[in-house]
């Protein structure tokens, strides 16, 4: 005999509805309770699933808060670490107290960690830390150590800041340790004002850009650096080490006597093995400085300076302080097909600044190509 299957359907009530006169609220069969409690985990899933959502989207926008402001911190390795998007504001001399940030790594650690722009292909530009970064490398040069010293602790900021706003905080760091020279502070304006991807093309002006937390008179003593670092490219061993009163002093005598350069050239020829003891003795005699000269030449220095800073403020707005014959220069723009090319004419110097790597170019047509450049200005 042949069994025949029932079917029937279930109505289940909706939440908060009663059951019907005369049916039992406390019972239900297997299948109505399975349909229930899949149900109701199905509402259960959802609703943790939503919040699970809601937590990533709140954690993804933390992260990228903290990126921008550049707390995200990471090890990342030396290797991968450039150097070439910002013209660095130290000399390429001995650090003296290298060693001493080397020896303080090695024993405690870093502190405070470098700060570094991603880039292409999985590497970083850095902004931020040439010393810890140097420290760093010498600690694995040293000891071979690439598990404790191949990689260093970096704050990772977001892409996107203008160059400008990257050049500034590099300044102010050091400016922070107060152990930058006039020197070095004014040749990183002179590298400002030549790099082809920053819009300033005098180093004057971009005193004003760089060192806007200096004060009027900082920023007077560091223009008053730029013709003397600009003019003595090549001539000294240890600019970095010129003292502010006898740097005003040499930029007064330069002004005065523009043939100076030619005898200091001179003096120092041949002379690769001398102290900064040596060299500052010589930029004395120079600039009229001796035992029992100096604090007149120091006091006439001071006064030079007091009147470079009551020009600061009309410096700033863009027009600047006055040039005399000898500190003429010409600056422009050429717009090439690699980029913007930054020209600066001076006295015994032209200097073309564009995104191109002209060592590339074979010898003997680069030579031709400046043969008839010369030629036409003749």
């Amino acid at each position: 005999m042949t069994r025949r299957r029932r079917m029937f359907d279930i109505d289940l009530p909706e939440e908060g509805e009663s059951f019907p006169a005369g049916k039992e609220s406390g019972r239900r069969g297997p299948m109505a309770t399975a349909i229930v409690e899949t149900a109701e985990s199905t509402r259960e899933r959802a609703r943790v699933e939503a919040e699970i959502r809601a937590e990533n989207d709140a954690l993804a926008q933390e992260h990228v808060r903290l990126k921008r402001a550049g707390l995200i911190i990471d090890m990342i390795p030396l290797d991968a670490v450039e150097t070439r998007k910002l013209i660095r504001d130290r000399a390429p001399a001995p650090d003296p107290e290298l060693a001493e940030l080397v020896a303080s790594i090695r024993d405690i650690g870093l502190s405070n960690p470098i700060r570094v722009e991603p880039g292409e292909d999985g590497r970083y530009e850095l902004i931020q830390g040439w010393r810890r970064l140097t420290a760093y490398r010498q600690l694995l040069a040293e000891t071979g150590d690439s598990e404790k010293w191949g990689r260093i602790p970096a704050g990772i900021a977001a892409k996107g800041d203008a160059l400008e706003a990257l050049y500034r905080r590099m300044v102010d760091e050091n400016l922070v340790r107060k152990d930058l020279s006039f020197a070095e502070m004014a040749q990183l304006a002179l590298h400002y004002a030549l790099d082809p991807e920053t819009a300033e093309t005098d180093p004057e002006k971009a005193v004003a850009v760089l060192f806007k937390s200096a004060g009027y008179q900082k920023r007077s003593y560091i223009r008053a650096f730029i013709p003397l670092v600009e003019r003595l490219e090549g001539v000294l061993l240890y600019p970095h080490e010129i003292p502010r009163a006898l740097g005003l002093a040499l930029a007064r005598r330069l002004d005065e006597q523009p043939g100076m350069v030619t005898a200091l050239r001179t003096e120092f020829a041949g002379w690769d093995g001398r102290s900064v003891s040596d060299e500052l003795a010589v930029l004395r005699r120079f600039a009229g400085i001796d035992e029992t000269a100096g604090q007149g030449a120091r006091a006439a220095a001071r006064r030079q300076a007091s009147a470079s800073a009551s020009e600061e403020l009309s410096s700033d707005d863009g027009a600047g302080p006055g040039e005399s014959g000898a500190r003429a220069r010409t600056t422009f723009q050429l717009n090439r097909p690699q980029g913007m090319a930054k020209c600066t004419a001076a006295n015994g110097r032209l200097e073309i600044r564009l995104a191109r790597d002209f060592t590339a170019v074979d010898r003997r047509r680069l030579e031709t190509a400046i043969v008839q450049m010369l030629d036409q200005l003749e």
